[in-house]
Protein backbone atom coordinates (compact mmCIF):
# COMPACT_ATOMS: atom_id res chain seq x y z
CA UNK A 1 0.00 0.00 0.00
CA UNK A 2 1.19 3.53 -0.79
CA UNK A 3 2.63 5.22 2.30
CA UNK A 4 0.34 8.24 1.97
CA UNK A 5 -2.76 6.05 1.60
CA UNK A 6 -1.70 4.12 4.70
CA UNK A 7 -1.29 7.40 6.60
CA UNK A 8 -4.76 8.48 5.47
CA UNK A 9 -6.32 5.20 6.58
CA UNK A 10 -4.60 5.35 9.97
CA UNK A 11 -5.66 8.98 10.46
CA UNK A 12 -9.28 8.11 9.67
CA UNK A 13 -9.23 5.24 12.18
CA UNK A 14 -7.62 7.54 14.76
CA UNK A 15 -10.35 10.16 14.33
CA UNK A 16 -13.12 7.59 14.69
CA UNK A 17 -11.47 6.16 17.82
CA UNK A 18 -11.15 9.64 19.37
CA UNK A 19 -14.82 10.36 18.63
CA UNK A 20 -15.92 6.99 20.08
CA UNK A 21 -13.88 7.64 23.22
CA UNK A 22 -15.57 11.03 23.56
CA UNK A 23 -18.98 9.35 23.27
CA UNK A 24 -18.10 6.93 26.04
CA UNK A 25 -16.76 9.68 28.30
CA UNK A 26 -19.80 11.87 27.74
CA UNK A 27 -22.19 9.03 28.55
CA UNK A 28 -20.31 8.24 31.74
CA UNK A 29 -20.34 11.89 32.78
CA UNK A 30 -24.10 12.21 32.16
CA UNK A 31 -24.95 9.01 34.06
CA UNK A 32 -22.58 9.57 36.99
CA UNK A 33 -22.24 13.33 37.51
CA UNK A 34 -19.73 14.24 40.18
CA UNK A 35 -18.55 10.66 40.70
CA UNK A 36 -15.26 10.28 42.54
CA UNK A 37 -11.94 9.09 41.22
CA UNK A 38 -12.16 5.67 42.88
CA UNK A 39 -15.58 5.01 41.40
CA UNK A 40 -14.33 6.09 37.99
CA UNK A 41 -11.31 3.80 38.23
CA UNK A 42 -13.57 0.87 39.07
CA UNK A 43 -15.72 1.43 35.97
CA UNK A 44 -15.09 -0.88 33.05
CA UNK A 45 -16.68 1.63 30.68
CA UNK A 46 -14.20 4.30 31.79
CA UNK A 47 -11.27 2.01 31.13
CA UNK A 48 -12.80 1.23 27.75
CA UNK A 49 -12.76 4.94 26.89
CA UNK A 50 -9.14 5.15 28.07
CA UNK A 51 -8.27 2.24 25.79
CA UNK A 52 -9.99 3.97 22.86
CA UNK A 53 -8.04 7.18 23.52
CA UNK A 54 -4.78 5.24 23.76
CA UNK A 55 -5.54 3.38 20.53
CA UNK A 56 -6.37 6.65 18.77
CA UNK A 57 -3.11 8.23 19.93
CA UNK A 58 -1.12 5.19 18.81
CA UNK A 59 -2.78 5.24 15.38
CA UNK A 60 -1.94 8.93 15.07
CA UNK A 61 1.71 8.30 15.94
CA UNK A 62 1.96 5.50 13.37
CA UNK A 63 0.29 7.72 10.77
CA UNK A 64 3.01 10.32 11.37
CA UNK A 65 5.55 7.63 10.48
CA UNK A 66 4.03 7.12 7.01
CA UNK A 67 2.59 10.52 6.12
CA UNK A 68 3.85 14.13 6.09
CA UNK A 69 2.59 16.60 8.66
CA UNK A 70 0.74 18.56 5.97
CA UNK A 71 -1.41 15.45 5.35
CA UNK A 72 -1.84 13.88 8.79
CA UNK A 73 -2.48 16.94 10.97
CA UNK A 74 -5.39 18.50 9.03
CA UNK A 75 -7.21 15.17 9.24
CA UNK A 76 -7.58 15.73 12.98
CA UNK A 77 -10.66 17.79 12.10
CA UNK A 78 -12.33 14.53 11.08
CA UNK A 79 -12.81 13.79 14.78
CA UNK A 80 -15.48 16.50 14.84
CA UNK A 81 -16.99 15.13 11.62
CA UNK A 82 -17.17 11.62 13.10
CA UNK A 83 -18.62 13.02 16.32
CA UNK A 84 -21.68 14.47 14.57
CA UNK A 85 -23.45 11.23 13.56
CA UNK A 86 -22.26 9.43 16.70
CA UNK A 87 -23.57 12.21 18.93
CA UNK A 88 -26.87 12.39 17.05
CA UNK A 89 -27.27 8.62 17.29
CA UNK A 90 -26.67 8.58 21.04
CA UNK A 91 -28.97 11.58 21.58
CA UNK A 92 -31.75 9.95 19.55
CA UNK A 93 -32.06 12.82 17.08
CA UNK A 94 -31.38 13.53 13.44
CA UNK A 95 -28.32 15.37 12.19
CA UNK A 96 -29.34 18.99 11.60
CA UNK A 97 -28.97 20.81 8.29
CA UNK A 98 -26.29 23.08 9.77
CA UNK A 99 -24.32 20.05 10.92
CA UNK A 100 -24.57 18.51 7.45
CA UNK A 101 -23.28 21.75 5.92
CA UNK A 102 -20.42 21.93 8.41
CA UNK A 103 -19.50 18.33 7.65
CA UNK A 104 -19.62 18.90 3.90
CA UNK A 105 -17.50 22.06 4.08
CA UNK A 106 -14.93 20.37 6.31
CA UNK A 107 -14.63 17.32 4.05
CA UNK A 108 -14.43 19.43 0.89
CA UNK A 109 -11.75 21.66 2.40
CA UNK A 110 -9.69 18.70 3.60
CA UNK A 111 -9.97 17.08 0.16
CA UNK A 112 -8.58 20.24 -1.46
CA UNK A 113 -5.67 20.28 1.00
CA UNK A 114 -4.88 16.62 0.41
CA UNK A 115 -4.80 17.11 -3.37
CA UNK A 116 -1.83 19.47 -3.10
CA UNK A 117 -0.26 18.21 0.13
CA UNK A 118 0.08 14.53 -0.74
CA UNK A 119 3.66 13.39 -0.51
CA UNK A 120 5.92 10.49 0.27
CA UNK A 121 6.65 9.03 3.69
CA UNK A 122 8.68 11.41 5.86
CA UNK A 123 12.39 10.78 5.70
CA UNK A 124 13.85 13.90 7.25
CA UNK A 125 13.66 14.60 10.96
CA UNK A 126 14.47 17.59 13.11
CA UNK A 127 18.02 17.67 14.40
CA UNK A 128 18.61 18.22 18.09
CA UNK A 129 19.44 21.90 17.53
CA UNK A 130 16.35 22.39 15.33
CA UNK A 131 14.13 20.70 17.91
CA UNK A 132 15.50 22.94 20.67
CA UNK A 133 15.01 26.03 18.49
CA UNK A 134 11.43 25.04 17.67
CA UNK A 135 10.75 24.41 21.36
CA UNK A 136 12.20 27.79 22.36
CA UNK A 137 10.20 29.71 19.75
CA UNK A 138 7.03 27.79 20.64
CA UNK A 139 7.50 28.40 24.36
CA UNK A 140 7.94 32.12 23.74
CA UNK A 141 4.82 32.21 21.54
CA UNK A 142 2.79 30.30 24.13
CA UNK A 143 3.98 32.68 26.85
CA UNK A 144 2.87 35.63 24.72
CA UNK A 145 -0.55 34.13 24.00
CA UNK A 146 -1.15 32.93 27.57
CA UNK A 147 -0.36 36.26 29.23
CA UNK A 148 -3.09 37.87 31.35
CA UNK A 149 -5.41 40.11 29.39
CA UNK A 150 -8.61 40.29 27.38
CA UNK A 151 -10.17 37.31 25.56
CA UNK A 152 -8.22 34.61 27.40
CA UNK A 153 -10.35 31.85 25.85
CA UNK A 154 -9.28 32.52 22.26
CA UNK A 155 -5.64 33.23 23.16
CA UNK A 156 -5.33 30.15 25.36
CA UNK A 157 -6.99 28.08 22.63
CA UNK A 158 -4.48 29.37 20.10
CA UNK A 159 -1.63 28.50 22.47
CA UNK A 160 -3.11 25.04 23.02
CA UNK A 161 -3.39 24.37 19.29
CA UNK A 162 0.19 25.52 18.69
CA UNK A 163 1.50 23.36 21.54
CA UNK A 164 -0.34 20.27 20.27
CA UNK A 165 0.76 20.84 16.68
CA UNK A 166 4.41 21.21 17.71
CA UNK A 167 4.08 18.10 19.89
CA UNK A 168 2.92 16.14 16.83
CA UNK A 169 5.81 17.46 14.74
CA UNK A 170 8.29 16.43 17.43
CA UNK A 171 6.53 13.06 17.76
CA UNK A 172 7.15 12.44 14.08
CA UNK A 173 10.86 13.11 14.62
CA UNK A 174 11.00 10.60 17.49
CA UNK A 175 9.00 7.98 15.56
CA UNK A 176 11.00 8.21 12.34
CA UNK A 177 14.36 8.40 14.11
CA UNK A 178 13.56 5.42 16.33
CA UNK A 179 12.09 3.17 13.62
CA UNK A 180 14.50 3.71 10.73
CA UNK A 181 17.52 3.11 13.02
CA UNK A 182 19.00 6.53 12.21
CA UNK A 183 19.28 7.11 15.94
CA UNK A 184 19.45 4.90 19.02
CA UNK A 185 16.45 4.78 21.35
CA UNK A 186 18.78 5.96 24.11
CA UNK A 187 20.35 8.76 22.10
CA UNK A 188 20.20 12.37 23.23
CA UNK A 189 18.10 13.25 20.19
CA UNK A 190 15.37 10.66 20.85
CA UNK A 191 15.20 11.09 24.63
CA UNK A 192 15.45 14.89 24.51
CA UNK A 193 12.77 15.28 21.83
CA UNK A 194 10.54 12.75 23.63
CA UNK A 195 10.71 14.91 26.77
CA UNK A 196 9.76 17.96 24.71
CA UNK A 197 6.81 16.02 23.27
CA UNK A 198 5.57 15.20 26.78
CA UNK A 199 5.97 18.83 27.91
CA UNK A 200 4.10 20.34 24.95
CA UNK A 201 1.38 17.68 24.98
CA UNK A 202 0.70 18.29 28.68
CA UNK A 203 0.88 22.06 28.17
CA UNK A 204 -1.60 21.87 25.31
CA UNK A 205 -4.04 19.92 27.46
CA UNK A 206 -3.82 22.38 30.37
CA UNK A 207 -4.18 25.37 28.06
CA UNK A 208 -7.26 23.86 26.43
CA UNK A 209 -8.90 23.35 29.82
CA UNK A 210 -8.32 27.03 30.59
CA UNK A 211 -9.64 28.08 27.19
CA UNK A 212 -12.92 26.17 27.63
CA UNK A 213 -13.88 27.78 30.94
CA UNK A 214 -15.87 30.60 29.34
CA UNK A 215 -17.44 28.57 26.55
CA UNK A 216 -16.48 25.88 24.11
CA UNK A 217 -17.56 26.68 20.54
CA UNK A 218 -15.03 29.32 19.45
CA UNK A 219 -12.06 27.99 21.49
CA UNK A 220 -12.62 24.46 20.16
CA UNK A 221 -12.61 25.75 16.59
CA UNK A 222 -9.40 27.71 17.24
CA UNK A 223 -7.67 24.65 18.77
CA UNK A 224 -8.75 22.45 15.87
CA UNK A 225 -7.41 24.93 13.30
CA UNK A 226 -4.23 26.15 15.06
CA UNK A 227 -2.95 22.58 15.49
CA UNK A 228 -2.47 21.73 11.77
CA UNK A 229 -1.26 25.25 10.98
CA UNK A 230 1.58 24.99 13.50
CA UNK A 231 2.52 21.50 12.27
CA UNK A 232 2.37 22.57 8.62
CA UNK A 233 4.70 25.51 9.26
CA UNK A 234 7.30 23.13 10.70
CA UNK A 235 6.80 20.59 7.92
CA UNK A 236 7.12 23.15 5.12
CA UNK A 237 9.99 25.15 6.61
CA UNK A 238 12.17 22.50 8.30
CA UNK A 239 11.23 19.03 7.05
CA UNK A 240 11.34 19.60 3.32
CA UNK A 241 7.61 19.09 2.76
CA UNK A 242 6.02 21.01 -0.09
CA UNK A 243 2.73 21.65 -1.85
CA UNK A 244 2.09 20.46 -5.38
CA UNK A 245 1.10 22.73 -8.23
CA UNK A 246 3.20 25.78 -7.46
CA UNK A 247 1.29 29.01 -6.91
CA UNK A 248 -1.99 27.41 -7.98
CA UNK A 249 -1.44 24.64 -5.44
CA UNK A 250 -0.84 27.17 -2.67
CA UNK A 251 -4.05 29.01 -3.57
CA UNK A 252 -6.00 25.74 -3.62
CA UNK A 253 -4.58 24.78 -0.21
CA UNK A 254 -5.50 28.18 1.24
CA UNK A 255 -9.02 27.92 -0.18
CA UNK A 256 -9.37 24.42 1.21
CA UNK A 257 -8.12 25.56 4.61
CA UNK A 258 -10.64 28.39 4.65
CA UNK A 259 -13.49 26.06 3.65
CA UNK A 260 -12.51 23.48 6.27
CA UNK A 261 -12.21 26.25 8.88
CA UNK A 262 -15.74 27.43 8.18
CA UNK A 263 -17.00 23.86 8.41
CA UNK A 264 -15.33 23.42 11.79
CA UNK A 265 -16.85 26.68 13.01
CA UNK A 266 -20.33 25.48 11.98
CA UNK A 267 -19.83 22.17 13.77
CA UNK A 268 -18.61 23.79 16.99
CA UNK A 269 -21.45 26.31 16.96
CA UNK A 270 -23.89 23.43 17.19
CA UNK A 271 -22.19 22.06 20.31
CA UNK A 272 -23.96 22.52 23.63
CA UNK A 273 -21.63 23.55 26.43
CA UNK A 274 -21.51 21.08 29.34
CA UNK A 275 -20.76 22.31 32.83
CA UNK A 276 -17.89 20.02 33.77
CA UNK A 277 -16.32 18.69 30.59
CA UNK A 278 -12.77 17.44 30.50
CA UNK A 279 -12.61 16.26 26.90
CA UNK A 280 -12.39 18.89 24.12
CA UNK A 281 -14.32 16.81 21.57
CA UNK A 282 -16.89 15.36 23.91
CA UNK A 283 -18.81 18.65 23.96
CA UNK A 284 -19.89 17.94 20.39
CA UNK A 285 -21.52 14.78 21.72
CA UNK A 286 -23.20 16.24 24.80
CA UNK A 287 -26.85 15.33 25.12
CA UNK A 288 -29.56 17.90 25.63
CA UNK A 289 -32.03 17.06 28.40
CA UNK A 290 -34.94 17.09 25.94
CA UNK A 291 -33.26 14.55 23.67
CA UNK A 292 -31.73 12.21 26.24
CA UNK A 293 -33.24 8.74 26.20
CA UNK A 294 -34.85 7.31 29.33
CA UNK A 295 -32.95 4.48 30.91
CA UNK A 296 -34.80 1.13 30.68
CA UNK A 297 -34.76 0.70 34.46
CA UNK A 298 -36.44 4.08 34.91
CA UNK A 299 -38.93 3.38 32.15
CA UNK A 300 -40.14 0.24 33.94
CA UNK A 301 -40.55 1.93 37.31
CA UNK A 302 -44.08 2.94 38.30
CA UNK A 303 -44.40 6.02 40.49
CA UNK A 304 -47.12 5.51 43.14
CA UNK A 305 -50.08 7.80 42.81
CA UNK A 306 -49.92 10.66 45.25
CA UNK A 307 -53.01 11.26 47.46
CA UNK A 308 -55.08 14.32 46.72
CA UNK A 309 -54.91 17.21 49.20
CA UNK A 310 -57.27 16.69 52.12
CA UNK A 311 -57.40 12.92 51.82
CA UNK A 312 -55.68 10.45 54.09
CA UNK A 313 -53.69 7.58 52.72
CA UNK A 314 -55.32 4.27 53.78
CA UNK A 315 -53.25 2.11 56.10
Amino acid sequence: MNATLLALALSLLSSVAYAAAAVAQERLASRNPGSGVLRMLSSGAWWGSVALNAAAALLHVVALKYGPLTVVQPLGALTLVAAVPLGARIAGRRVSATEWRGTAYTLAGLAAILVVASGSAPGKVLSTSEAVAVAAVTAALIGLLARPGARPGIRHASASGVASGVASALTQTVTVAATDRSASLLSVQVIGVALLVAAFAAGGLLLSQTAYRDGLGAPLAVVTLANPVAAAVIGLSLLGESLRGGAAGVLLALAGAGLAAWGVVLLTRMSPVPADEDHPVAAVLALEPSTASVEPALREMRVPRQPEPGHLTPL
